[in-house]
């Protein structure tokens, strides 16, 4: 006979009181923890291709392991020091761009820059605030994720957890899955189910969509000759998990640095222009249905919502777990609607559905 349902719900509230005790008093202990698993969630389908190849689990997960080691040391080498370089030459050359715009804006619509505009006031104001904070907000920008904790102890942890747990990934599964109370276990096995096909849509499809669109942007800006082009394209591919955010941010700043580089040359400021564009057609046409899916059941609002109030109480660890727990909420409030709308508080006491 099952437990009541407040007893049920006496205990699932205890369960979810303790996680995040754990993860407001644990915090930045976690971090490499939760990174090392959060990779190897994501690593995790390769994984079993390549079983389904004829490779072993060790033998699969060490050539992952190699693979990812191989990409970060050509990062390390390569891409993140001209992120570095082309972030803080931004910055940099912030109160040079302003200063032009003000010039611009005074020549041509002198109405609007004299003496009491306020328009003249804003930008001096934020041209001197980008001079006065610019360096120290670029560093914090590359420190923030990595300053929580000793930086060599994450690079070394994280790693370390993640080839564990991607090697006795599909093993904790069946052991968890052994665990489960046995009057709910199809329910709660087809609620899991669900948390992981959205998570599976939106962490594995939609940084796979990324990193594709950020590597387009990036290398296309460079080759258009666009100052900042590599910065520009990875913060564009940074944010376009929240829809056509990225493409807006990103096309902004890379017309408005296109038109201060190339002011009257038309043409290539136009190819700026078609870049994002084609960006966001091949997102929405070819790269997210394909890799993401038309519904994965997470609305951007609520992610948003839960990266906001997850970052704020839990700071960076919280940022982390913020779009599983996001997932698991949304589902859990899904199944919640569906048994009310099965009950006989909506469908009445005779049972019918009057609506």
């Amino acid at each position: 006979m099952a437990l009541p349902v407040r007893q049920q719900a006496t205990y699932w509230g205890i369960a979810a009181v303790l996680f995040f005790a754990a993860l407001w008093g644990l915090g930045n202990v976690i971090l490499p923890f939760v990174v090392g698993g959060a990779l190897a969630y994501f690593l995790d389908p390769v994984a079993d291709r390549l079983e389904r190849m004829g490779l072993s689990r060790t033998a699969a997960t060490s050539v992952i392991s190699i693979a990812a080691l191989l990409i970060f040391v050509l990062l390390s080498l390569l891409i993140v020091p001209m992120l570095v370089r082309q972030l803080v030459g931004l910055v940099n050359a912030a109160p040079t761009i302003f200063a032009e715009l003000h010039q611009f804006l005074a020549t041509r619509f002198p109405a609007l820059m004299d003496n009491e505009s306020a328009l003249r006031d804003t930008l001096n104001a934020i041209g001197k605030t980008i001079q006065s904070r610019g360096a120290e907000l670029a560093q914090g920008l590359l420190t923030s994720a990595l300053s929580v904790i000793n930086a060599i102890v994450f690079i070394v942890v994280a790693p370390v957890v993640a080839f564990y747990l991607l090697l006795d990934w599909d093993n904790m599964v069946a052991k968890i899955d052994g665990w489960l109370p046995r009057d709910h276990r199809e329910t709660v096995r087809a609620l899991a189910r669900d948390i992981d096909r959205v998570l599976a849509g939106f962490v594995r499809g939609q940084v796979s969509v990324c990193l594709i669109l950020g590597t387009f942007y990036s290398v296309t800006l460079m080759l258009a000759g666009l100052d900042f082009g590599l910065i520009v394209g990875a913060i564009a591919g940074l944010i376009t998990f929240i829809p056509y955010v990225g493409a807006l941010i990103g096309g902004a700043l890379a017309i408005g640095l296109a038109l201060f580089q190339f002011w009257g040359d038309w043409f290539s400021i136009a190819i700026v222009a078609g870049i994002f564009a084609a960006g966001q057609f091949l997102e929405g046409n070819v790269i997210t249905p394909r890799l993401v899916g038309k519904s994965i059941g997470l609305h951007p609002v609520w992610l948003l919502f839960a990266l906001s109030a997850f970052g704020t109480v839990f700071g960076f660890v919280g940022m982390l777990v913020a779009v599983p727990v996001a997932a698991a909420f949304g589902v859990l409030a899904r199944f919640a609607v569906s048994q009310y709308l099965e009950s006989r508080l909506y469908k009445g006491l005779d049972g019918r559905d009057k609506g």
